[in-house]
């Protein structure tokens, strides 16, 4: 995003943070802005959540080396907790016209319980609220499992690409704005 627009982007803050109601009885989360404190264990997330595509994409895939500090610092992460443990991330950046899903990861003994649907259903309220129409993601061409579970949540493979030497699936879900 170029420095001129940022300003005209609209801007996730903490205010806009809403707590999603999907299976928060059987797995209850607290979904909030990251905070530094919170990077290290941001970074374990990740490295966790990706370590085991490092073999197949011949590099460490792009989440694994983004900089969580300035993330953070610019409001563009977000943690899901449970107990006071962090046990998954998301991370969002409004554009003019989508919201961009830039990373969603999950700790791995917490994964099948529920937790990555609350992530991307939090991310649609986010783009409500901005009123933004879509949400906009990648994944790697390698994670072969997120090429079934998005389209189980709404989304459609728009294209394939090679960006920053990534193989990557481009998916977008339009999001219907609350009556």
């Amino acid at each position: 995003m170029s420095e001129n627009s940022h300003n005209l982007v609209p801007k996730i803050d903490e205010s806009m943070s809403v707590r999603n109601e999907f299976d928060e009885e059987a797995f209850p989360l607290n979904i909030r802005l990251g905070e530094l404190r919170d990077v290290p264990v941001i970074q374990n997330v990740v490295r966790d959540a990706y370590e085991q595509y490092v073999a197949a994409e011949g590099s460490k895939p792009a989440p694994m080396t983004a900089d969580y500090s300035s993330l953070v610092e610019a409001n563009h992460a977000w943690v899901a907790e449970q107990a006071g443990h962090v046990i998954g991330l998301l991370v969002l950046e409004a554009e003019n016209d989508h919201l961009l899903l830039e990373n969603i990861a999950v700790a791995p003994e917490v994964r099948g319980k529920g937790v990555g649907h609350q992530l991307l259903s939090f991310a649609e309220e986010q783009a409500r609220l901005l009123r933004l129409p879509e949400i906009r993601l990648y994944t790697g061409e390698v994670m072969t499992q997120n090429l079934h579970y998005y389209p189980r949540h709404g989304y459609h493979e728009t294209h394939r690409g090679y960006e920053d030497g990534h193989h990557r699936v481009y998916f977008c879900k339009t999001i219907e704005p609350k009556e």
